[in-house]
């Protein structure tokens, strides 16, 4: 993963509001959420999660897609396991251990 990508993704979970988004949105898995049910769960305003939704979007993060009236938001999984495989690729000094050992997410087609 690139380190730029990297940067912006961590920037984009280091604030409160989006990392519940985001949370909220690994636990709702592939189908996603609509905004409003969203703003519902965190108690955030419309205006307030357009606006973390958006940096969250831009990070890589987020996807969001119309159905209907709705936008149903959903976590880009690929994007997270890519993060964390980042930040887990030279631990333990390079001896395998049991981070890469971890069985793949919900969201990850593999």
């Amino acid at each position: 993963m690139d380190s730029n990508l990297v940067v912006r993704a961590l920037g984009a979970l280091a604030h409160e509001s989006r990392l519940a988004i985001f949370r909220v949105l690994v636990v709702a898995g592939p189908a996603g959420m609509p905004a409003g049910e969203i703003a519902q769960q965190i108690g955030l305003s419309p205006s307030s999660l357009s606006f973390h939704l958006k940096d969250l979007s831009h990070a890589g993060l987020v996807t969001g897609t119309q159905q209907g009236r709705f936008i149903f938001y959903s976590a880009n999984f690929e994007a997270m396991n890519g993060l964390v495989g980042f930040l887990t690729e030279n631990c333990c000094a390079g001896a395998p251990c049991a981070v890469n050992d971890a069985s793949p997410c919900c969201g990850d087609p593999t």
